[in-house]
């Protein structure tokens, strides 16, 4: 449910915003809502399950997320549709930590492996059949269904997590960290708000500057706050290994530009290339079952060629493949523009699943799950962050190109990003001084 709904609204975007009288390329907030809200709250999730037990804070996340849905289905102007997203985000924020949670707890650990591998199908099925299927509903139905389909599955959930899921906790847990968790939200929301205010205008510059840095200071204090608290959420001791550094510094430059293709891609191909609603979620179809079928070659890729190599060449290649979207309207025909979704799904997967292993791999059983937990804010931040900039940019092409086709927009925010992305090759440039020898495999 919760995979589904990261990708399904993607396509139906354009449609949600003609309905409410919104202008299409404003509609990013639909997105960051949702992501920016799983990425405040992915934190206090393990801690809060410990505390109230496995079962109630799971049963408590799928009926936050249920109703909310059903909230975003009667939402009848674009702030209400935004509140109902942020709530849906606040529920997604507990579901998948919580769900690895109580495997862990609960199973044998020579089961553990397997259940995470099995339970890792419903993230890869999401965003293979999600932008078809919200193509779909828009087209055929009406957007409103693309949240109404989350209710059959939230209530079937709610029986099976109330009959068979135990309410394990944990006692004499240790009081949680509620300044540095207040250290972090400001510098998330600050971060993101501040790039949201540059694509709608309306505010001065130095309003918006002031935003931004209200979340780099609050970052900083959070910095200094991890080292003197030893209960702090994310521990400094975490970035003592330089591996992990360079893969969350990666991770964060890396995907500004990469973790937003699933959002401005449907955009450009409705918007500026008239594609219809499941036509747009038809062609993402191609990019996701490259990023599925090159994980089977990834670990072995790595295996030979070493963490520097792989991630110094592959992270250029995401790069170039962003910026080839700018020609996507150049092809002589569908069947070569599958071909080059494909071609930057396969890139693109490999350069998470690289990322991923190298920022884990050399933690510490103690320090494994906060590491995770980590990992999962920096990516979920990185995707808001990634389609508020795309928000800027589009804004910022639509100025200076005006009387160009809506393309134009496109192309240049497209090489705009790839280019970022290319200069994040820079950030993994550090690795030369460690032989890799990959440890892990993880999928995102």
């Amino acid at each position: 449910m919760q995979a589904l709904d990261a990708t399904i609204v993607n396509t139906a975007l354009p449609s949600i915003a003609y309905s409410l009288n919104v202008d299409p390329l404003q509609m990013h907030n639909v997105v960051i809502a949702y992501v920016l809200m799983v990425a405040v709250f992915i934190p206090i999730s393990g801690w809060l399950a410990d505390r109230f037990g496995l079962r109630n804070v799971y049963v408590a996340a799928i009926a936050i997320f249920t109703l909310a849905s059903l909230g975003c289905a009667l939402s009848q102007n674009y702030t209400q549709l935004i509140v109902g997203r942020i709530f849906q985000g606040i529920g997604g924020a507990f579901l998948l930590p919580v769900g690895r949670l109580a495997l862990l707890r609960i199973l044998p650990r020579n089961q553990f492996l397997a259940a995470m591998s099995f339970i890792s199908i419903p993230g890869l099925v999401g965003p293979l059949i999600g932008p078809t299927l919200g193509g779909f509903m828009v087209e055929y139905a009406t957007w409103h269904w693309i949240f109404l389909i989350n209710l059959p599955i939230g209530i079937l959930g709610l029986i099976f997590t109330c009959t068979h899921m135990p309410n394990a906790k944990l006692d004499n847990l240790p009081r949680f960290d509620a300044l540095g968790f207040v250290y972090l939200i400001m510098m998330m929301v600050a971060l993101t708000f501040g790039l949201e205010r540059f694509s709608q205008g309306g505010w001065s510059l130095l309003a918006v500057l002031s935003i931004l840095a209200l979340g780099v200071l609050a970052g900083v204090i959070y910095a200094w706050h991890a080292r003197r608290d030893s209960r702090a959420v994310f521990r400094a001791d975490l970035f003592v290994d330089l591996r992990f550094r360079i893969g969350i510094l990666g991770n964060i430059f890396t995907r500004l530009g990469s973790a937003s293709m699933p959002f401005i891609l449907p955009l450009m191909m409705q918007l500026a290339m008239g594609f219809s609603p499941l036509h747009a979620g038809l062609m993402m179809v191609p990019l996701v079952f490259g990023s599925i079928l090159i994980k089977n070659f990834a670990t072995k890729m790595i295996q030979r060629f070493g963490y520097y190599r792989v991630l110094l060449v592959n992270t250029v290649l995401v790069g170039l493949g962003i910026m080839s979207f700018a020609l996507l309207d150049a092809h002589p025909n569908i069947y070569t523009q599958c071909l080059h979704l494909f071609a930057f799904g396969c890139v693109n997967s490999m350069q998470f699943t690289a990322m991923n292993t190298l920022t884990l791999k050399d933690l510490s059983k103690a320090q494994a799950a906060n590491g995770n937990s980590l990992l999962s804010m920096v990516i979920n931040v990185c995707m808001s962050m990634g389609v508020a900039l795309v928000g800027v940019l589009l804004h910022l092409f639509e100025k200076i190109g005006v009387g160009q086709p809506t393309i134009w927009s496109f192309q240049h925010t497209f090489i705009i990003l790839g280019a970022i992305t290319v200069l994040a090759s820079v950030v993994f440039r550090q690795l030369r001084q460690f032989q890799q020898q990959p440890a892990i495999s993880t999928s995102e």
